[in-house]
């Protein structure tokens, strides 16, 4: 079986495993330490040895000091220094709850106020910025963020979608529907429909339909119209047989006339079609008995129980549908759905008036939430910091800018050591 070689996680480049600040701390210790060394090692050379010697002893004896004060200053603020109490040291962990309140201020003065956002927001053009991330050409990664962001859009309406009562929603939809349905006067629109129709010629093709229709219909029903005329014609033509031929000639005369009527734009029977077609659009819009008629069809319509199951089912199958094709990756919605975004980028783009709606939309949120949930923000910070104890604020606190501090004990040491050869010489020379 192969082992899996397993190799420490980095970040930035550097393991995870390796504390950076504490590698500083051992090594400004190990600066102060080779002072102390050369301090030591120095002392009889500077009186009785070559005059550098001097120098050298008064750069080790500064950097001590300098590197001792540094280190007493650094871990003042994290601990007490070897375990003393000493007054005003460990100040981060003694005062954590007042840092916490200090920075909390500091944030909701200077950052959730709304006229500082206002300010902020007003330099900010996010509807640009957003336009240019969602038109980005795919050179330049634009078609995999949109991906990322439809595939993401499409499980979570899919998430949506299966977590919702189907029945609730359905019924929800349905009485949305049913309302509005009620709200809307169907007729007036219904006969200006006509009317458009009819002015544009737009009626003739159903006109058509409706004639083959009726050819089709009679075509299927033959037997039924030669039986009904069978029984109707007298005793004695059924004996002659003349009944046959008078139903060939009914049968032959209408295939006729639907025929001519179909071919024929001013057969006057579609003439009369049209005629009653006007007829309707006028009284749909201006005959209140008519309309009456179709308000009352629509009632009955709505409150129609097999119309709720109808639309049910309807719903149903279309939430199923669209859970189906938001989790297909081979469906057309994601195709569209990142052809949307890519317009809606370019539009964001190019359309001033629409980026100014939007930023002006965006500050006035920024604004309102920090006027409303400011309080609450900062409040968050502050209790957070508060519930953390000494060793987690102080360890966070160190881990962020302990490697820094040790830069200070380091520029402390040789600082100090330089500040000690300067006085060395002057010393030498008065």
């Amino acid at each position: 079986m192969a082992t899996r070689s397993l190799r420490p996680l980095t970040l930035g480049g550097q393991p995870l495993t390796v504390d950076r600040a504490r590698r500083m701390r051992w090594t400004a210790t190990g600066m102060l330490a080779a002072m102390a060394v050369i301090f030591i090692a120095t002392h009889g050379l500077a009186a009785t040895g070559h005059p550098a010697w001097g120098y050298v002893h008064a750069f080790a004896e500064a950097a001590m000091v300098g590197g001792l004060a540094d280190w007493f200053a650094v871990t003042a603020l994290f601990r007490h220094p070897l375990g003393l109490p000493i007054p005003h040291t460990a100040i981060i962990p003694e005062n954590k709850d007042r840092i916490a309140d200090t920075m909390a201020a500091f944030l909701r003065e200077n950052f959730l106020t709304p006229a500082v956002v206002a300010r902020r927001m007003s330099t900010m053009n996010i509807a640009k910025a957003a336009g240019e991330f969602l038109a980005a050409s795919p050179e330049r990664g634009g078609q995999d963020e949109r991906s990322r962001i439809t595939s993401g859009a499409a499980e979570l309406l899919a998430e949506v979608l299966e977590s919702l009562d189907p029945d609730r929603l359905g019924n929800q939809v349905r009485s949305g529907l049913a309302a509005q349905l009620a709200k809307l006067d169907i007729a007036p629109l219904a006969g200006r429909m006509i009317e458009s129709a009819m002015t544009d010629k737009r009626h003739q093709p159903l006109i058509d339909g409706f004639v083959r229709w009726a050819g089709l219909t009679l075509e299927d029903n033959e037997e039924t119209i030669r039986e009904i005329i069978h029984q109707r014609v007298a005793g004695v033509l059924r004996w002659a047989g003349i009944d046959k031929t008078i139903s060939a000639s009914v049968l032959d005369g209408l295939y006729k006339l639907l025929a001519e009527v179909l071919v024929n734009p001013d057969h006057p029977l579609r003439g009369k079609i049209e005629e009653g077609l006007a007829k309707l659009g006028q009284d749909l819009q201006h005959d209140a008995a008519t309309r009456a008629k179709v308000e009352d069809m629509k009632r009955d319509l709505i409150a129609n129980p097999a119309v709720a199951v109808w639309w049910t089912g309807v719903w149903e199958r279309i939430r199923q549908s669209l859970i189906a094709r938001a989790r297909d990756p081979e469906s057309q919605m994601g195709a569209e759905m990142r052809n949307m975004l890519g317009e809606l980028g370019e539009a964001l783009q190019k359309d001033a008036r629409l980026q100014h709606q939007i930023n002006r939309f965006a500050r006035r949120t920024a604004v309102g939430i920090a006027t409303r949930y400011g309080d609450q923000i900062v409040r968050l910070v502050s209790e957070t910091v508060k519930r953390w104890d000494a060793t987690t604020i102080t360890g966070r606190v160190e881990g962020a800018v302990g490697r820094d501090l040790q830069f200070i004990r380091i520029n402390g040491t040789l600082v100090g050591g330089l500040v000690g050869m300067t006085l060395h010489f002057i010393n030498t020379v008065l």
